[in-house]
């Protein structure tokens, strides 16, 4: 069974930092390409930052450069998303996707999904 479990949000003031963990079961990282998005309330899905393992590349939406980064720990089966200077348009329900075949990561049709992580940045 593959399954992946998101933990790590919570409440943080403006300019905090929160790390958010995608534990996976069922598949092994490295064949795999990982997702993580976002939905806040009133606003459609988006994609936040993903990696694809096949061809060793890295994605991140232009909102989010230079302030999160996606990150991969093997021995623990578990991905990160460090998230730094964080401001209030960061509030939303995060989630983390993985899919076995894709090599471009940045699509919406991943074949497995989390149930998702509440960040709220606010003061």
């Amino acid at each position: 069974q593959v399954q992946l479990v998101e933990s790590g949000g919570g409440l943080v003031q403006p300019g905090g930092s929160l790390r958010l963990s995608c534990a996976v079961s069922g598949f092994t990282l490295d064949d795999y390409a990982i997702g993580w998005f976002r939905q806040a309330p009133g606003k459609e899905r988006e994609g936040v930052s993903c990696v694809s393992n096949r061809v060793n590349s890295t994605y991140y939406d232009p909102s989010v450069k230079g302030r999160f980064t996606i990150s991969e720990d093997n021995d623990k089966n578990t991905v990160y998303l460090q998230m730094n200077s964080l401001k209030p348009e960061d509030t939303a329900v995060y989630y983390c996707a993985a899919d076995p075949h894709l090599e471009n990561c940045r699509t919406y049709d991943y074949d497995y999904w989390g149930q998702g992580t509440q960040v709220t940045v606010s003061s």
